[in-house]
């Protein structure tokens, strides 16, 4: 805003800042490798950056990191560690990472299958306005509705 855009210049200072250990720096910076804006693609330091800010509690590294786990992108696939993400992001009102984990406990994807669990994600995702958790929640108590109790 008010200059013109210049991904590579962001890159630029962005890089500055997430050295100094600025969490949304580094998330931000990160989001750029990811998608390769401004910068050659790189999903591994995606990763790397995401960690640092996810390490210092930024809710949505911690989310994309889960996701980045749980999909194998930029490190190698690990379900468990994608849980592990998620909860943390989840935990402080994330809602795709509660939508996320919702999934991942109803199909048993890095955890032990727990309708109760999914429920309880969804749930809290569907509260806030997350459509695909409105509908597998309705899916899941529909066909399991002690679950739901």
């Amino acid at each position: 805003e008010g200059v013109i855009q210049d991904k590579k210049k962001a890159v630029e200072w962005l890089t500055k800042a997430a050295e100094k250990g600025f969490a949304e720096s580094q998330h931000n910076l990160g989001s750029m490798y990811f998608d390769g804006e401004g910068v050659t693609q790189d999903k591994k330091k995606a990763v790397e950056l995401y960690t640092k800010a996810a390490e210092q509690g930024f809710a949505a590294s911690q989310y994309n990191l889960g996701f980045m786990y749980n999909k194998g992108e930029g490190v190698i696939q690990d379900k468990k560690k994608a849980v592990e993400w998620l909860t943390k992001a989840a935990e402080q009102g994330d809602a795709a990472a509660q939508y996320s984990l919702g999934f991942m406990y109803n199909n048993g994807e890095g955890v032990t299958q727990d309708n109760k669990k999914a429920v309880k994600w969804y749930t809290k995702a569907a509260e806030q306005g997350i459509k695909e958790a409105q509908n597998n929640l309705n899916i899941l108590c529909q066909k399991n509705p002690w679950a739901c109790k």
